[in-house]
């Protein structure tokens, strides 16, 4: 007699507690791709829009002209062109004042940008620690269900006076379904979340070396008057 060994009929047969762990392992596979589409889309949009943001920037136009055009309502600011808005916004309004130092209008300036881009930074970050979470227990989870899947295989083994094979295969092949369930979950997690945190970093990079450039633009305004 033939025993169905496909992996379909295989979940099917399976115990209540290793078809929950299978049904974990699929959502939390399913949940990582859409956060990868997704980060990977947004990532790709906050470069394009430093590039050409930095493009624009040190093209030579006028610091008041530049953020005339971006705090306009037709515009919306994104990324590191939010950190540029928060900067001068708090530099125009401690240079309205009259009698603040330089140095104070400049470090007021800076903390608003700083401020601005942690915030950014939290921003792009969100969804990161769920991929790192999945690729890190995924793989247990799976060898959860094969450990429980392989321990009721040999229970029932035990009730039958002739063992074969055939016997316990099933079982046994159900049980370790789960595991490779557990890293088709982890692996992709993994790579995207090492890719992603690594373009991350050098997003913030750029945002740091922004902000340092942009402070002594402030600085040689700040004191040119």
């Amino acid at each position: 007699m033939n025993t169905d060994l496909s992996i379909l009929t295989l979940v099917k047969e399976a115990s209540f507690v290793v078809q929950f762990v299978m049904f974990i392992l699929l959502s939390a596979s399913v949940a990582s791709w859409t956060f990868i589409f997704s980060k990977r889309k947004e990532l790709k949009q906050a470069i394009e829009i430093t590039d050409d943001f930095e493009d624009e920037f040190w093209s030579g136009v006028g610091l008041a002209e530049l953020y005339k055009k971006m705090s306009s309502d037709r515009f919306e600011p994104e990324g590191i062109e939010k950190i540029f808005l928060a900067g001068y916004r708090e530099f125009a309004r401690m240079r309205q004042k009259g009698d603040v130092e330089p140095s104070v209008q400049v470090e007021s300036a800076q903390r608003a940008m700083r401020i601005e881009l942690s915030r950014e930074l939290d921003r792009l970050d969100e969804t990161l620690p769920f991929l790192a979470t999945v690729g890190s227990t995924s793989p247990y989870i799976g060898l959860f269900g094969t450990v429980w899947g392989i321990m009721n295989s040999f229970r029932a083994l035990g009730e039958i006076k002739n063992a074969t094979l055939s016997n316990v295969a099933p079982g046994i092949s159900e049980a370790l379904i789960a595991t490779a369930i557990g890293l088709f979950a982890a692996i992709p997690a993994v790579i995207a979340y090492n890719r992603f945190s690594t373009r991350l970093d050098r997003l913030a990079g750029r945002y740091e070396l922004f902000v340092d450039e942009f402070v002594v633009l402030l600085q040689r305004q700040a004191h040119s008057k």
